[in-house]
């Protein structure tokens, strides 16, 4: 039987399964699902901390055009949370090699969005640290655009101009800063 990608793990608040759905009935219906966010980060030859951040494709079903963390995407029914991000990595960015995550924890939010839809997430967090001259090859169906940005700089930048980055960064972000290399 061949895998449904467009399957989403729909879950309580504690994150246990109860069921599934398409994925655009999720997003239509504002389904509490299972989701993942990864965050990739480097020193540069300066020292500073720098964050791969990704512009999402214009035709994305939602939040086309924004910026956001290096990879999210939903598990499928049966599939590990970290395992699914490991592979979305590659096929989001073509990272060859597999990249080693963090989890860093979980955030809970939901969301308003263009279209109609709704983002109701709880939402697994993941920090990998990669080279700066990690090769990157953009699905171009999936992402626009990548950049490394200044990390001391990304919340005064969310902060500064919100509607560059999609609904979720913020939360994320939050998390990602307990990760060693970019706590302070």
């Amino acid at each position: 039987m061949p895998i449904n990608r467009d399957q989403v793990i729909l879950v309580d608040e504690d994150d246990r399964p109860t069921g599934t759905a398409d994925k655009m009935t999720a997003h239509r219906q504002g389904l509490l699902h299972r989701a993942f966010s990864v965050m990739l980060v480097c020193r540069d030859e300066g020292g500073a901390v720098k964050v791969l951040l990704q512009k999402r494709a214009a035709g994305k079903y939602h939040s086309a055009g924004l910026w956001s963390n290096s990879c999210c995407s939903h598990p499928i029914p049966g599939e590990n949370t970290h395992a699914a991000a490991v592979e979305r990595l590659q096929q989001e960015l073509g990272i060859a090699d597999p990249v080693s995550l963090s989890p860093m924890g979980f955030c809970r939010y939901r969301a308003e969005l263009d279209s109609g839809l709704t983002e109701n997430e709880l939402d697994h967090v993941f920090v990998g640290t990669v080279p700066l001259d990690l090769t990157l090859r953009p699905n171009l169906l999936e992402v626009s655009e990548t950049m490394w940005f200044d990390a001391e700089c990304l919340a005064a930048a969310l902060a500064a101009d919100p509607c560059r980055f999609t609904a979720w960064l913020d939360r994320v972000w939050s998390i990602c800063r307990k990760h060693p290399l970019l706590a302070r």
